[in-house]
């Protein structure tokens, strides 16, 4: 693999959400990563989340099984789980063993709730974990419940991508001389992190509980999304002085006007007679486009931002490097299919493989 991190092994223990984001970022810039499956998993058919990975799969009720992984994590520089806290030892494979054999290694773990606290080992998903955080209750309209923003908060933002960054800043510093070292990625923690800017406009006065009240969240009638004349969306985001004029003046309306009078002038018109009349403007307008669309736009395609692999449209590998590029993805391989070949490296003998591998189908 080209990319930025090539030369780094890292296995993931499979699991759903963001365990797997994380492992695809990591493959994505270049890193090796060695996919452990495990049976009774619901799975996506070509799930971009699994995309570039080699896989295994392994019956870790068994000790010669558990055994592999401990061989794979010897020589490993990471290894991703996101089991509760509790279930990797209860295995031998938790961290104090693994990093008794391998001092250097970092061992991430990513949970809803982290590793300790009154709630760690409760069930959830993204919804509970960034209901704790104060941010849910801030999305939505006014006078009505909050809505939940996909699983994109919690689950990817402030555990997968949390994790990734928290995976190659320990790692650098185990190039650097440290040693490795155990990191506690809690989705609730890692969500509460993106609503720092949040936090600091209330601390500030520049922001309230209610929802639908503020600059960002629906209250001002220039930043917030409206139908027009096709039932599609239009996107609208001026904030500063300059960009509110442009977008007024695209509406031919005054400083001041309200949601009604915004929401009437943009029924007048369709989305993209809307996009057209602002082109070339500063007024922060954009279209609101569906997923089906969205690979389709001329900026997405001139940029490559969505890609296909496997016959599956998906996004690109993000952000880019100038002088390490990243090769494309490669689709998701079959649950097992390189078993064989990563326990012949590791020094099993063709008997050995073809029993452990008979465990795990």
């Amino acid at each position: 693999m080209a990319g930025p991190l090539n030369g780094l092994t890292i296995i993931e223990m499979a699991g759903l959400g963001p365990g797997p984001f994380a492992a695809m970022m990591l493959a994505d810039h270049g890193a090796q990563v060695i996919r452990v499956e495990r049976s009774g998993m619901i799975g996506v058919p070509n799930d971009p989340l699994l995309r570039s990975r080699r896989s295994i799969a392994l019956d870790l009720r068994r000790e010669e099984c558990r055994e592999v992984v401990r061989k794979l994590a010897a020589t490993a520089d990471g290894l991703i789980e996101g089991y509760r806290p509790g279930v990797m030892e209860r295995l031998g494979l938790g961290p104090q063993a693994l990093l008794e054999a391998n001092p250097a290694l970092v061992y991430g773990r990513v949970t809803g709730w982290g590793q300790q606290g009154p709630l760690a080992q409760e069930a959830g998903h993204d919804i509970n974990y960034l209901a704790l955080t104060g941010l849910l209750d801030a999305i939505g309209e006014k006078d009505r419940p909050p809505v939940p923003p996909l699983n994109l908060v919690a689950d990817y933002a402030g555990g997968g991508m949390m994790l990734a960054f928290a995976m190659v800043a320990a790692l650098l510093g185990v190039e650097r001389g440290a040693a490795g070292q155990v990191i506690d990625a809690s989705m609730s923690d890692g969500a509460a992190l993106t609503g720092a800017l949040i936090y600091g406009l209330r601390a500030a006065g520049l922001w309230n509980d209610e929802r639908g009240s503020n600059l960002l969240d629906g209250g001002e009638p220039l930043y917030g999304c409206y139908q027009c004349a096709d039932f599609k969306f239009l996107a609208l985001g001026a904030i500063e002085p300059q960009f509110r004029q442009a977008l007024l003046d695209g509406l031919k309306l005054a400083e001041g006007a309200s949601r009604e009078e915004v929401a009437a002038a943009i029924a007048a018109r369709t989305r993209d007679a809307w996009v057209e009349a602002f082109a070339a403007s500063d007024a922060c307008v954009a279209p609101v486009l569906t997923i089906s669309e969205a690979p389709l736009h001329p900026h997405n395609v001139a940029r490559a931002t969505f890609i296909e692999v496997g016959g599956v449209i998906q996004p690109a590998p993000a952000p880019r490097y100038s002088a390490t590029p990243t090769d494309p993805p490669s689709p998701p391989r079959r649950k097992g299919e390189d078993g064989a070949a990563i326990l012949a490296e590791i020094g099993y003998g063709a008997g050995d493989i073809d029993d452990l591998l008979e465990s795990a189908r």
